[in-house]
């Protein structure tokens, strides 16, 4: 079967509501050199579609600024940074055995080429992302997972909030036998941050809303708090010698209320801001208990080749909450944005 001329994809040409996606009949893009065109079998939902499609960013210095992951956006943008799917075509340079091969992309775009690199970009903001039927990805981007059990809504929703998770425990140098706070333990980020945590031995205590405690509670988590009450007494008694290691994606007053937990040597490991970006806390807390407060973006490459692996090995299992067809987009985002569901959301083009 060859690849078509054109395909539908949906596109934002502005900031604003669900209303600015828009489904539209563009050109199949074509693989460059050292490219391969993937063609989409599955697009995971996350927190970054809904703020690149607010612009709810900010800038430094300008934290009220209409933005996106990284700066200004290059409208229109195709949005969607986790993709699953085959390849289909490769441009110059590219081995063509990898065409048929069942794919994940690694949607960050690198600062160097090294395997620690930092993430200064995204598929679905800084390029063209998956909310499409096909989609390019530079080669060294694609991973292989053509024998992986999991579905393609699985592997679909591993980039970002897998991914994510994975550089959170990494970086907060996460070590078998420590306890692990999770915050927003029901979103992507957090389950798949339980089910790491868990892998690594570690002692799991989650946050959440009342009504998904069991689910929290059946993804591994060994405490559950219950978010609605007081959050820090709960975590005190669910853990009196303190927490080692935070994992952390909801920010705000959880900061300043939760590092007076942290065990002498602790690591705040902050990686979104779901509950308020501008945080005050008594810095005290860090320097006379030789603290940390990290921040975490993504993943590294490193990161995420040790991702792929457990993906292979179906050593992690992703929940998937509800599936959507592409033109229903709007409907995906705004399921999303009501944060009611524990799992992905998937869409399939």
């Amino acid at each position: 079967m060859g690849v078509p001329e054109t395909m539908r994809a949906v596109r934002i040409a502005e900031h604003g509501g669900p209303e600015v996606l828009e489904l539209t009949q563009v050109a199949v893009p074509t693989p460059q050199a050292g490219e391969v065109l993937v063609q989409v079998r599955a697009v995971a939902l996350n927190n970054t579609d809904l703020w690149t499609r607010e612009g709810a960013y900010g800038r430094p210095g300008e934290p009220e600024a209409l933005s996106g992951w990284r700066g200004p956006i290059d409208f229109p943008r195709i949005q969607g940074a986790d993709v699953a799917g085959r390849v289909v075509a490769v441009g110059a340079a590219v081995d063509e055995s990898l065409v048929g091969r069942r794919v994940v992309v690694d949607p960050a775009i690198y600062d160097t080429d090294g395997p620690d690199a930092n993430p200064v970009g995204l598929m679905g903001s800084e390029r063209d992302g998956g909310y499409a039927e096909y989609v390019t990805a530079p080669v060294e981007r694609v991973h292989d997972v053509t024998e992986s059990p999991l579905t393609d809504d699985q592997l679909a929703a591993l980039p970002t909030a897998y991914g994510t998770a994975l550089g959170m425990i990494e970086r907060g140098r996460l070590q078998e036998g420590e306890t692990a706070l999770v915050s927003g333990a029901s979103g992507g980020v957090g389950l798949a941050l339980i089910q790491i945590a868990r892998a690594r031995g570690a002692r799991v205590i989650a946050i959440s809303s009342g009504s998904k405690i069991d689910s929290v509670r059946e993804a591994g988590a060994h405490e559950v708090v219950d978010r609605a009450h007081d959050v820090a007494d709960q975590i005190r008694d669910a853990a009196p010698e303190g927490i080692d290691v935070a994992l952390d994606v909801v920010a705000g007053e959880l900061v300043s209320e939760g590092l007076p937990l942290l065990r002498e040597g602790g690591r705040w490991v902050v990686a979104g801001a779901l509950g308020g970006y501008d945080v005050t806390f008594d810095v005290r807390r860090l320097y006379l208990h030789n603290a940390q407060v990290i921040g975490s973006t993504m993943h590294t490459p490193t990161h995420f080749d040790l991702l792929m692996d457990l993906a292979r090995k179906a050593e992690i299992q992703p929940a998937v909450a509800a599936t959507f067809p592409l033109d229903q987009a709007a409907e995906a985002q705004e399921l999303l944005a009501r944060r009611r569901h524990v799992g992905k959301i998937v869409m399939h083009p």
